[in-house]
C-alpha cells in the first residue's frame, strides 16, 4: 500500500465526513442564530429556549437529507470495499 493510496482514502473519508455533517450543522447554526436574534429582540435570556427549535430543525433536516446522506455513505463504503484488492496487491 503506497502512501498516496492511504492519503487518498483519508482525504475521501474527511470529505465524506464534512458532506454528511454539513446539512445538520447548517440547520443547527441557522436555527440557533434565529433564536438568538429573537431572544435579543425580546430580551428573553433563557438558555434552554433554543433546544426544542434546534431539535425540531435537526429532525426535519434528517428526514429531508437522510436518504441522500445514506446513499452517499453506501456509495463510499462500496467504493472502499471494492478497492481492497488493489490495496493488498
Amino acid at each position: 500500500m503506497t502512501p498516496e493510496t492511504v492519503m487518498t482514502i483519508a482525504q475521501r473519508a474527511l470529505e465524506m465526513t464534512v458532506m454528511l455533517a454539513a446539512p445538520l450543522l447548517l440547520v443547527a447554526l441557522v436555527v440557533g442564530l434565529l433564536v438568538g436574534i429573537f431572544q435579543a429582540a425580546t430580551q428573553i435570556n433563557e438558555m434552554t429556549l433554543s433546544f426544542i427549535p434546534k431539535l425540531i430543525g435537526m429532525a426535519t433536516a434528517t428526514l429531508i437529507a437522510g436518504p441522500w446522506m445514506l446513499k452517499q455513505l453506501v456509495n463510499y463504503t462500496r467504493m472502499l470495499i471494492e478497492s481492497i484488492p488493489s490495496l493488498l496487491g
